[in-house]
């Protein structure tokens, strides 16, 4: 057998996985760097995160992905006109949920048609998938469904999934109702809920909701409780907090 030492081809070739476990200190992070590149690298590791997911950022250009990811990453709204992401771009953020470390890898992709099987290739590694259409943009709506498709074509078949109907704040310019949004996240059987990259309404709750299930997923014991993403997005909505910064 011949090994895949990098997640992304193991993963996408179908490879088994091996895990490496033991107590924090023995050596493991090392161990795996001396195998991917031939070399110890000294000094002080800081422990490895307990568990983590990869999750996708998917919709159309012009939808707030990025200004969403640097909103739930650095806390920040980034005013102006931003250049489309080219391909794929990530960030790494830490949360704790329910008293358990999660690292979220989370990835940024381009919503035009060019890069699309640039970003086929990455679904199939994303745990979960949170996808953007703009309230304010009709056709941005309308594409749901392709991208629902797509979706379906390519990404596992157990993936998390949560529609977003994003730019909130702009209620002015609204073209979509909240209960548009509702009724098609039903007939999928996702979550929904709008959110605002500039306010960061409900950002920070989209991505609690998907480190939850995870690691609900992740960590399910026949005896523990259960957990169910929906049930869990609408009792928070109803909540008077959901709809700024938590």
């Amino acid at each position: 057998m011949q090994w895949q030492k990098h997640g992304i081809s193991g993963a996408a070739s179908g490879a088994q996985k091996t895990i490496l476990v033991g107590d924090s200190g023995v050596g493991k992070t090392s161990l795996l760097v001396q195998f991917d590149q031939g070399k110890f690298i000294p000094g002080s590791f800081s422990a490895t995160v307990g568990i983590g997911f990869t999750v996708m950022l998917l919709g159309d250009s012009g939808v707030g992905k990025t200004c969403f990811l640097i909103q739930f990453k650095d806390g920040a709204f980034l005013s102006g006109t931003f250049i489309a992401t080219v391909g794929i771009d990530f960030r790494n953020k830490v949360v704790t949920v329910d008293g358990v470390r999660v690292k979220l890898q989370i990835w940024d992709t381009a919503g035009q048609e060019r890069f699309r099987s640039v970003t086929h290739a990455y679904y199939r590694d994303a745990q979960a998938l949170l996808l953007l259409y703009d309230i304010t943009n009709k056709s941005s709506f309308d594409n749901i469904r392709a991208w629902l498709t797509e979706i379906h074509e390519y990404a596992q078949r157990d993936v998390v999934i949560m529609l977003l109907g994003n730019k909130a704040d702009v209620s002015s310019e609204r073209v979509i109702r909240s209960e548009d949004g509702e009724t098609l996240a039903r007939e999928y059987g996702v979550p929904f809920m709008e959110t605002s990259a500039k306010t960061g309404m409900n950002v920070e709750l989209a991505f609690l909701a998907i480190a939850k299930e995870l690691k609900y997923r992740a960590l399910w014991q026949p005896d523990g409780p259960s957990f169910q993403i929906r049930d869990f997005v609408e009792s928070q909505k109803k909540r008077p907090s959901c709809c700024s910064v938590l």
